[in-house]
């Protein structure tokens, strides 16, 4: 690893390990042994390995949201964050990596710190020396795929004391594989249930997200998304899979939901299995398409019926969020069911020149009610991950899903006006 010979050097005279770091941003008291100054002036570069990113560096917290970035191989990190300041009160919520959610309007008073923990995934796209995954050239820059754990720290008034970041391997990790229902959404005001979901679990799981947007089982496989993942894999991990959005689109001789589809989903699950991971097939979600009497129509073709009936031949636990979602949609009705989704009129974000009305892709408060579906679709196949929810997870229903007036989300400083992969 490239780190800067100080980074180093403090390391090896605590004699940690060179997979952790600790940081500390605070301005008031003395730094403690082995552990980094962050100064406002320490912006991430290659050679330095970590420091501020993406964002001007916070002359003074609080003020706007931030990024840190550190150098670390692929695998699963802990994260330690303090969070608090002595010279004033403090609103923060944490997300990490490609806009992933692990805590949200975290409230410290002035001289009160709080610590959060959680951990948090990083990979590359390398597979091994001579393969790369294929990704798309909108994810170049996709904090997902780079070299780098980057962590963002937002709200109405974000501080950071100290940060510790270590090496994990005695965790279980959920690997995601689907579309743009699924997938790590860099930018506002677009969203997907992966992406929220590490927000209500503790520090004894970690949620890695391979999903991108246009995706199909079968072109997940072809441009090395699931070689790279089983790299990674190990026994007592999960392997969720949400296909049949893009996969229903291609046509032609052995092509359909009980042909290639059904074979591609065979290949995920006997990988999976080979390894000691758990297999888990979720229904792809509804889109908003509401017939004349106010009920969801079903857009999907035979595909979630032939994901239940290959759960049931391979035994294999089955989420069915296509049903979740149906409710879900048909509870809020035809016209309060858009606040679930990118519907915005123009002006709502920089550059958006046209109405946003997406009946597919979700806004935070769809993507935040959906993971929450299959939190409950965890709990009733009795998937062993639901007993690692956090404390103030509370048990939530499709048919009675929150006021969407009074969910709150802190954007990140970046948007984007163009229209994800897929339908």
């Amino acid at each position: 690893m490239k780190l800067t010979s100080m980074l180093i050097g403090l390391l090896a005279a605590s004699g940690l390990n060179a997979q952790t770091y600790h940081f500390d941003f605070s301005t008031d008291r003395k730094t403690a042994a082995a552990t980094i100054r962050v100064l406002p002036s320490d912006r991430y570069s290659e050679e330095k390995g970590y420091g501020y990113d993406l964002q001007p560096s916070p002359e003074k917290q609080g003020q706007a949201p931030f990024f840190f970035s550190v150098k670390v191989p692929d695998g699963n990190y802990r994260v330690t964050a303090v969070v608090g300041s002595a010279q004033s009160a403090g609103e923060t919520t944490v997300r990490g990596e490609s806009r992933r959610l692990f805590h949200e309007h975290i409230v410290t008073r002035k001289k009160e710190w709080k610590t959060l923990t959680f951990v948090i995934n990083k990979r590359n796209t390398r597979i091994n020396e001579t393969e790369e995954v294929r990704i798309k050239p909108r994810e170049r820059f996709k904090l997902n795929w780079d070299d780098k754990l980057t962590l963002e720290f937002n709200g109405k008034a974000p501080r950071l004391a100290q940060l510790t970041i270590e090496r994990v391997e005695d965790v279980p990790t959920v690997f995601l594989c689907g579309n743009s229902t699924v997938v790590d959404q860099d930018n506002e005001p677009w969203a997907s249930w992966g992406q929220m979901i590490p927000r209500f679990f503790n520090d004894k799981v970690c949620f890695a997200n391979y999903a991108e947007s246009g995706e199909s089982a079968n072109t997940f496989i072809a441009v090395g998304r699931l070689q790279k993942a089983l790299t990674q894999m190990k026994a007592g991990d999960y392997l969720f899979m949400e296909f049949g959005h893009n996969d229903q689109k291609q046509k032609g001789p052995g092509k359909g939901a009980y042909y290639s589809f059904m074979t591609s989903l065979k290949t995920f699950i006997d990988e999976a299995r080979a390894r000691g991971v758990q297999p888990v097939l979720v229904t792809p979600t509804q889109r908003r398409s509401f017939d004349e009497q106010g009920h969801i129509k079903d857009t999907h073709e035979d595909y979630p019926e032939a994901m239940r009936w290959l759960a049931a031949k391979e035994n294999v636990p089955l989420i069915d969020l296509n049903e979740m979602t149906r409710t879900f949609y048909e509870t809020m009705g035809v016209e309060a069911s858009k606040k679930a989704f990118v519907h915005y009129p123009a002006g709502s974000y920089p550059g958006q020149t046209r109405d946003f009305a997406d009946n597919t892709h979700f806004n935070p408060y769809g993507a935040y009610e959906i993971a929450k579906c299959v939190i409950e679709g965890m709990k009733q196949v009795q998937l062993p991950l639901a007993d690692l929810l956090q404390a103030d997870y509370v048990p939530f229903s499709p048919a009675r899903p929150d006021d969407a007036a009074l969910f709150q989300w802190d954007d990140s400083p970046f948007t984007e006006i163009e229209k994800p992969d897929g339908n």
